[in-house]
């Protein structure tokens, strides 16, 4: 162990990160919290299923379009600038969202918070990088962990709760109160942490970065109608990716000038690559099965809103326990103890998933949840560590934004390619003559089929993972 292994952080830092990792739970929170209550908004605002799945479509896509900017304000803004701008826009957005008697004004303060958002995690976790000395990341890391894997997992749960109880617009109400007070806490305790430096902002890849990272994910999250043989929504695609291949090249280009709005030059790295890909991989599989794992469970299963939510609830507690445990045990031996049983735990999960039935009770659905919540435990707090910690100080920031930025790629690509197997195989189970139950059984062991391929990418991939050395 490092002879200051068991040093304690300052209380400025102690004070810092908690502030942060609080502010960033409730964002976190509200981003997943909404999904149950679609079908009472579609209800009250007279809107379809296609119209009011864009409140979740363009809270990624908003995301998508404004993390990649966050690695150049890093750079540039200090942390108090930073921290106030994400809750100012967080607020604003929930108040609006809370409000809005029409569904374009919910979605326009959806995207407002999307926007305060994306500030605060890469804000989190290049502020833990940079205040927190090598041989306590992965404990710290692991605390924060509990807030990036276990409160989308709670949001469903805590959404549940509120509609049970009232409407949908206490969902964003009973957001305001903690995040008001999470401000004035920051207002008074939250000290700057880290130097800034005056950078010149490169236009062209500002103009760029929505047109690519917008055009991809929103390509991704239609790629059924894409197969159904929409052109326009292909075009969209294909702007993405060429707007997406200019950028890249463009980035390279400006990193050798010390201009690049994403440094890229961090995937030259290979031990950056392997952990980055990884948890990417295993953050897309479980984002989708946030999306697919309701459907089954709501009609095949017959199970309610509040239900739904609750049986996602377990495995929300088995990472926050696992968390910190994964975190002091990743100081002390490394990613690969950790990150090899954890990619194992969650592709078996995934293969236990894709036998689901109409039948299979909803304990047996529980402890699937509970194993694959485990595998991620194990795997979200060793990666992330080894991934920014093999990147040198100065680009601990473009790490955290790149990093969030292809998190949000991640979802939308596996979320829709689940969904697409989902519909698929319903429809495949529909002309077999199944039941309704029996066909979304079927459509959802499709999903997680696909899931599994996935899955082993990220096994093989975290088995190549190494453990950074400390000086």
């Amino acid at each position: 162990m490092h002879k200051n292994g068991e040093e304690k952080l300052s209380r400025d830092t102690v004070m810092t990160l908690a502030i942060l990792v609080v502010a960033a739970m409730f964002m976190i929170l509200n981003e997943t919290s909404l999904a149950v209550g679609l079908t009472p908004i579609m209800g009250d605002l007279g809107v379809d299923a296609t119209v009011v799945q864009w409140l979740i479509t363009g809270f990624m896509l908003t995301m998508a379009v404004v993390i990649p900017t966050t690695g150049y304000l890093l750079e540039r803004l200090s942390t108090r600038h930073m921290f106030f701008t994400s809750v100012g826009l967080f607020l604003a957005g929930t108040v609006v969202s809370a409000l809005a008697p029409v569904f374009p004004l919910l979605l326009a303060g959806r995207v407002i918070q999307a926007a305060g958002t994306a500030l605060m995690v890469p804000l989190l976790m290049t502020v833990t990088m940079t205040l927190v000395p090598p041989h306590r990341r992965g404990a710290v890391m692991g605390i924060i962990s509990v807030v990036i894997s276990v409160a989308p997992a709670l949001g469903p749960t805590v959404g549940g709760v509120i509609i049970d109880l009232s409407s949908w617009h206490y969902i964003f109400w009973a957001m305001v109160p903690p995040m008001a007070l999470v401000g004035i806490f920051g207002a008074i305790k939250l000290p700057n942490a880290g130097e800034n430096r005056t950078l010149p902002l490169d236009i062209f890849s500002v103009a760029l970065s929505p047109v690519a990272f917008g055009g991809v994910v929103y390509g991704l999250a239609s790629v059924e109608d894409i197969l159904a043989g929409s052109v326009l929504k292909l075009g969209i695609l294909g702007i993405g990716v060429v707007a997406l291949a200019v950028f890249i090249r463009r980035q390279f280009a400006l990193a050798r000038r010390e201009r690049a709005l994403l440094d890229l030059r961090v995937f030259k790295i290979r031990n950056f690559t392997f952990a980055a890909t990884s948890t990417l991989l295993a953050f897309g599989v479980i984002i989708a099965s946030f999306t697919v794992l309701p459907i089954y469970l709501q009609t095949s299963a017959g199970a309610s809103a509040k239900l739904t939510g609750l049986v996602v609830l377990p495995g929300g507690i088995v990472q926050a326990v696992l968390a910190p445990l994964v975190g002091r045990a990743y100081d002390a031996y490394g990613p690969r103890p950790l990150v090899l049983p954890g990619a194992g735990m969650l592709t078996g999960s995934l293969a236990l998933l894709a036998l689901l039935t109409a039948d299979t009770p909803v304990w047996a659905v529980i402890g699937m949840h509970c194993m694959l919540s485990a595998g991620m435990g194990l795997l979200t707090t060793p990666l992330m560590t080894a991934a920014l910690s093999s990147l040198p100080g100065a680009l601990y920031g473009q790490g955290s934004a790149i990093i969030t930025t292809l998190q949000q790629l991640s979802a939308a690509a596996t979320t829709a390619f689940l969904v697409v197997f989902l519909q698929r195989g319903t429809a495949s189970g529909l002309a077999a003559g199944q039941t309704t139950a029996d066909a979304t059984a079927t459509g959802i062991s499709w999903a997680f089929t696909f899931a599994v391929g996935v899955g082993l990418v990220c096994w093989a991939l975290a088995a190549m993972v190494r453990r950074v050395p400390v000086d």
